[in-house]
């Protein structure tokens, strides 16, 4: 966390985020994330299912 910045959510990234979530289903709050960490050439790291098979992330599954 220490390495984190927060950034603003431009116009060009707002409409990634439309398209992304248009194109494999995905909440518009979770395309925001995946469109940003693509946007600064991020890996995104999560255990959020909704993230799985995209390309840039990191899936982990959670444990029961």
């Amino acid at each position: 966390m220490q390495q984190a910045a927060v950034v603003d959510l431009t116009s060009p990234l707002a409409l990634d985020s439309a398209r992304l979530s248009l194109k494999v289903h995905i909440p518009m709050a979770n395309s925001i994330i995946s469109a940003t960490a693509r946007a600064f050439d991020a890996t995104l790291w999560t255990q959020d299912a909704d993230f799985k098979n995209m390309k840039g992330v990191r899936y982990i599954k959670k444990k029961a």
